[in-house]
């Protein structure tokens, strides 16, 4: 088999990865080929061993037996199963649930265990928990335990439920635009649109994500689904040879609301969902692939394991705040076909102007409540673009009135064409997003970074280090709410490790062990962090400069605590150092410190126990 680049590098140091870890997550972008990647794996480094590969869907099922069954033998997992595990066959394939007897057999022989669409991988679930539990407590010595995803994170704030709980680390095998580069990919051109009248900021957000029975009416009640075939009947024109769109849904409300409208301008078009037989579901698929159904319209079955290469269209009708949802369904485009030179991104639902294009997405293994409900702002993305270190980019949203009564509402960027007028209808009436939406314009990373180094050393140079460094207990006794966060910064900046780190796992290692350092100083003395609705920059800026919502005592003693690390450390170093302390100071502001704290990396009764001290705040 002739592999593409990437996935000969990573079989090439497959070696070296199994030796550094035991349980770890091969990453790369949808379509670039992980299911090539994994049989690859078995097949040079596992063949003749036991290998269990479980995925959450049938579906996924059906695409991995036809994957490995050409050079192995495999066997499908049924709920009835029952006898020995790896009788008669070597590779094993199920559904994390089914035929529990067979299953807890697999895990203690198997040599392997790959797990599909790792991102679902919940630690603190009732099924995943359980295997992860099996294997490592009772799992074959120096076997692995293998995850493969497009988009590592969990999107919940609960944090006995985040991946790093279930992986040691993460393998950053490929990247969405070296894979463009390389054709294997084609480049996704979006087509934002802004709906004016779907309403989102009164949604309560639960679970990570806007619950469907209340996301669904907001969207049929809205010009949301107008928009969007209105959209695609112009947009379908500019693809080639033909056009082949997926439309994904929250619900299936809306899914055959859209149904009709797609239907009603004459174009063919089906609908699969969860409930879809998957005879049904397979023959629908086959025909959507060759053409014959232009349009298929989806409630969560197309946008995670499925595979058509021929798709040059997406239709994204779900406001979400998850972008593990937003790049899986845009990454189900980008596959590359023949004669197929881009994918177009219709967009209606403000995830691009939230999360920003899926290329440039960012991911982490540990989040908390704020790192998904800070996009119930719908132009969260393009206000991170403002301002950035000189650029003074601006966003249009065009206001142009349509024929059929709609505001055109693209979303531009301004100088990106060759003139200014909207790339969609032409027309120069448009609104400036900055000024007339509210976004989140506080100061950005790099102007606070900068402000840092300055303030930091000149203040750190005029002090008298004999008073200052001795006033923590009244520094932190005295200090607001506000005025804690920004010393948290401060302690953290001071105390965690300026090392290089080789994953962010290794990363999050070393940043959650700060925490839970500070957590301990902060208990010791009974001090308690109340949580906080955000996290801003501005108040570490303003510390900086002794403003007003910091004051004097709090400022100076937090710059005594990071003065001495500029003068011995390399700029590398503090820099390692700076980023961390963002990160812990952000979590300890939007989850709180108290007596109560009971995290994984960090029990405060635990905590107390060992040192014979009971209680609460």
């Amino acid at each position: 088999m002739i592999l593409r680049n990437w996935q000969q590098k990573i079989v090439d140091e497959f070696p070296a990865i199994i030796e550094r870890h035991r349980r770890f997550i091969l990453k790369a972008p949808t379509g670039a080929g992980k299911t090539i990647l994994a049989s690859e794996i078995v097949e040079r480094f596992y063949r003749g061993k036991k290998i269990l590969v479980l995925c959450h869907r049938l579906v996924l099922l059906e695409q991995l037996e036809r994957a490995l069954s050409q050079r192995h033998q495999v066997r499908k997992l049924s709920v009835s199963d029952d006898g020995p595990a790896f009788e008669g066959y070597n590779i094993l394939l199920s559904t994390n649930m089914r035929a529990k007897n067979v299953l807890e057999q697999a895990i203690r022989q198997a040599d392997l265990i790959i797990v599909d669409e790792a991102h679902r991988v919940s630690p603190n679930g009732t099924g995943y928990k359980k295997i992860i539990d099996d294997f490592e407590n009772k799992g074959k010595e120096g076997a692995q335990f293998m995850g493969l995803t497009a988009s590592p994170e969990r999107r919940t704030g609960d944090q006995r439920d985040q991946l790093s709980l279930a992986f040691d680390a993460i393998i950053d095998c490929a990247d969405i635009e070296t894979l463009i580069d390389e054709g294997i990919l084609v480049p996704p051109m979006y087509r934002p649109h802004f709906v004016h009248d779907l309403d989102l900021a009164k949604i309560d957000v639960s679970s990570g994500d806007f619950p469907v029975s209340k996301l669904a009416p907001a969207i049929v009640k809205s010009s949301m689904i107008d928009y969007a075939t209105y959209v695609y009947m112009e947009e379908r024109e500019n693809v080639s040879p033909t056009p082949i769109s997926a439309w994904f849904c929250p619900d299936v409300t809306v899914a055959e609301v859209t149904l009709d409208k797609i239907r009603d301008n004459g174009i063919e078009a089906a609908i699969v969902t969860a409930g879809t037989p998957i005879s049904e579901r397979m023959q629908l698929l086959e025909q959507h692939e060759v053409g014959k159904i232009e349009a298929m319209v989806s409630v969560g079955v197309l946008a995670e394991g499925w595979d058509n290469p021929a798709c040059n269209v997406i239709v994204h009708l779900r406001p979400t705040l998850s972008k593990v949802v937003w790049g899986q369904t845009v990454g189900r485009g980008l596959r590359s076909a023949l004669g197929k030179e881009k994918c177009i991104v219709i967009d209606v639902s403000s995830n691009w102007s939230t999360f920003g294009p899926v290329e440039k997405l960012e991911w982490s293994l540990w989040n908390h409540r704020r790192s998904y409900v800070q996009y119930k702002n719908r132009f969260n993305w393009i206000g991170q673009q403002l301002k950035v270190d000189g650029d003074d980019t601006v966003y249009f949203l065009c206001e142009n009135k349509l024929p059929n009564g709609l505001r055109c509402s693209h979303i531009y960027r301004k100088g990106q064409y060759s003139d200014d007028g909207c790339p969609a209808c032409g027309s120069v009436t448009a609104i400036d997003i900055c000024k007339d939406q509210k976004i989140d314009s506080t100061l950005n990373e790099i102007g606070l970074r900068r402000l840092f180094y300055e303030r930091v050393e000149k203040v750190y140079k005029e002090m008298d280090l004999s008073v200052w460094s001795t006033l923590g207990n009244a520094a932190w006794k005295t200090a607001e709410p506000k005025e804690m966060v920004f010393l948290a910064f401060c302690m953290a900046f001071s105390e965690v490790s300026g090392e290089p780190t080789n994953s962010e796992s290794e990363f999050w290692d070393i940043a959650l062990s700060t925490e839970a350092k500070i957590r301990g100083y902060l208990i010791d003395r009974k001090i308690q962090i109340v949580k906080q609705d955000d996290f801003q920059l501005a108040l570490i800026a303003n510390g900086m400069l002794a403003g007003k919502q910091i004051r004097t005592l709090q400022s100076h003693y937090g710059i005594s605590l990071c003065g001495n690390i500029l003068s011995d450390h390399t700029d590398v170093e503090i820099e390692r150092k700076y980023l961390k302390a963002l990160r812990i100071s952000e979590r300890l502001a939007v989850m709180g410190c108290s007596s109560r704290d009971n995290l994984p990396y960090f029990s405060a009764s635990d905590y107390l126990r060992s040192k014979g001290e009971t209680y609460t705040n």
